[in-house]
């Protein structure tokens, strides 16, 4: 899930820039709590954690998003007696499975990039950029310890 990069001297690390009082979510947490979790303490996604603090996923208002979103049915062509998708049958069991969801755990998104506390913010900076995450959890092991947003980032860098 991560690689941890030691900053060089002087270079602003992640523990320095990062939420430590992070607001996490059970994974049987129902949908429309976690809505109003969102609305309520103004965030826009939260790390999906076991009782034990454990990261399982990372839960997003783009999630909820997908959740009115049109289910459409990938497109296909008969031939002879076979099926052939157009699209990813994948892409749209996954866009069903969150259609119909109940909890946090059925719209969570598993493969969750991290940082590290003593990782160099310009490594979230990077995945931000390659990814389009506006956050991202910091463990220490397989726990979290924090999170780092965008605005974070930008205040390390100093924009």
């Amino acid at each position: 899930m991560n690689e941890s990069v030691e900053g060089t001297e002087g270079e602003p690390l992640v523990a320095d820039y990062m939420v430590k009082d992070v607001i996490t979510v059970p994974p049987d947490m129902g949908v429309k709590e976690f809505a109003e979790l969102l609305r309520d303490k103004g965030i826009g996604g939260a790390p999906v954690v076991d009782e034990d603090g454990r990261l399982l996923g990372i839960v997003t208002e783009g999630d909820l998003m997908a959740l009115g979103s049109d289910l459409r049915f990938p497109l296909y062509i008969q031939f002879l007696d076979s099926l052939i998708y157009l699209e990813s049958a994948k892409k749209f069991e996954e866009r069903l499975r969150k259609a119909v969801a109940a909890t946090v755990a059925d719209i969570m998104t598993e493969h969750v990039y991290t940082v590290r506390p003593g990782d160099p913010v310009r490594k979230v900076a990077r995945l931000m950029s390659e990814h389009r995450f506006d956050r991202v959890p910091v463990v220490d092991g397989d726990k979290v310890v924090g999170i780092i947003g965008r605005h974070d980032v930008l205040e390390a860098l100093g924009l």
